[in-house]
């Protein structure tokens, strides 16, 4: 049950139970950083630079990189084009549009302290965006669902087994900041603060107009609840796609291509669209049959999608709109070879899968020891093959 508007959380109060959570959390893949890249025997994937930014080769003993393989560990995969764009900006003869800006502007903007570098810049803000998500999370679900929940909440957030992406140099942590403050100030009726914050999310990741099915949901629930005109709120949750929108505006403006950051995107789907039960049997098929990196993404998002059906009875609508439409949107574009492509690290920001696992946990079916485990095991293995250069992106 929610907690009355009256009696309702303060942002603040999360901040101890956060930092504990985010610090035990750092402390961990630090120690995997160190593990994996300068201890264990795994031999790397072949580095892929991007134009503009060279990558690191990994190496064993440390490969003289000493302490600093804890910051360098995750600078791997797309993390490289967002370091490129915060440094050198977007170009039109590469595929660097289909990062939405708003991460590697502040990372720019972080940039300008001496002595920090690109990376160093942008892991401060990654992991500045994680602490103050975690610090949201903890606001709201006291509000959803009771104080009860929270710690559990933020574990598994923070050590579901791709989680180690929202202490990398990535957009996740931003992204979960923002939608997280967009359904905060929703749910407490500040539709204008909602309105910026999911604008924002959709300049940080284009799936961010997503949130618009969500808020959309949450405003006729208060229409319904009050009476009151439910055009103003309507309208403040469309508002969302105004991010977008201004994005690919800069993109005409400057390069005279509205459409660029989309139609970038739509290349690396060249199959076209399908139907997403059709896009999940055909994962799980070649799960059964080669095993690797797709078996990872089936169970990966198989985690993700149980947590949200299990949180579905307990949570309002809203979440569940916007967690659903997340997970069946990479199903209706598939990369035929691999068609949960990236999808895992996608569903580390759809918080109201945590709330279900922390449901699960209060019934005792999983207990919460197994659950933790079970997080904490594949986090592990995910983490080693991420920094080793693995295809975990």
């Amino acid at each position: 049950m929610s907690e009355d508007f009256d009696t309702a959380p303060r942002l603040r109060d999360g901040l101890r139970d956060a930092f504990l959570v985010y610090l035990g959390a750092r402390i961990l893949l630090f120690v995997l950083s160190a593990v994996g890249v300068g201890l264990l025997p795994l031999p790397p994937m072949q580095p892929t630079s991007v134009p503009g930014w060279q990558a690191i080769v990994p190496a064993g003993g440390w490969g003289g990189q000493g302490w600093e393989v804890l910051f360098t560990a995750t600078e791997r995969q797309d993390a490289l084009w967002f370091l490129r764009i915060a440094s050198q900006g977007y170009r039109i003869d590469d595929v660097s549009a289909a990062f939405f800006p708003l991460f590697p502007m502040l990372v720019r903007i972080v940039a300008w302290l001496p002595g920090l570098g690109t990376l160093g810049a942008a892991l401060i803000v990654s992991n500045a965006a994680t602490l103050g998500a975690l610090v949201v999370l903890h606001a709201l679900t006291r509000l959803e669902l009771g104080r009860d929940h929270v710690p559990r909440s933020l574990v598994l957030v923070s050590l579901f087994p791709t989680g180690f992406f929202l202490l990398a140099p990535y957009t996740e942590s931003l992204f979960l900041l923002l939608s997280l403050a967009a359904f905060w100030f929703a749910r407490r009726d500040r539709w204008a603060l909602a309105a910026t914050a999911g604008a924002l999310a959709a300049i940080t990741r284009s799936v961010g107009v997503l949130l618009i099915l969500g808020l959309w949901v949450e405003a006729m629930r208060q229409w319904r609840r009050d009476g009151r005109a439910p055009l103003p709120r309507l309208a403040a949750a469309a508002a969302v796609g105004i991010g977008p929108l201004l994005t690919m505006a800069w993109w005409a403006a400057v390069h005279q291509d509205f459409w660029r950051p989309l139609s970038v995107q739509a290349n690396w789907r060249p199959d076209g669209t399908a139907f997403p039960l059709t896009s999940l049997w055909h994962a799980m098929d070649i799960a059964a049959r080669l095993r690797s990196y797709w078996l990872i993404d089936l169970l990966v998002v198989g985690l993700a999608v149980a947590g949200i059906v299990l949180a579905a009875q307990r949570i309002p609508s809203a979440y569940t709109a916007y967690a659903a439409g997340s997970i069946v949107l990479p199903l209706l574009l598939p990369f035929e070879p691999r068609p949960l492509l990236s999808v895992p690290r996608f569903v580390v920001v759809l918080f109201p899968a945590a709330w279900g696992w922390s449901l699960a946990a209060e019934r005792g079916r999983p207990p919460m020891t197994v659950i933790v485990a079970g997080f904490a095991a594949g986090y592990g293995l995910l983490s080693v093959l991420f920094v080793n250069w693995h295809f975990i992106f």
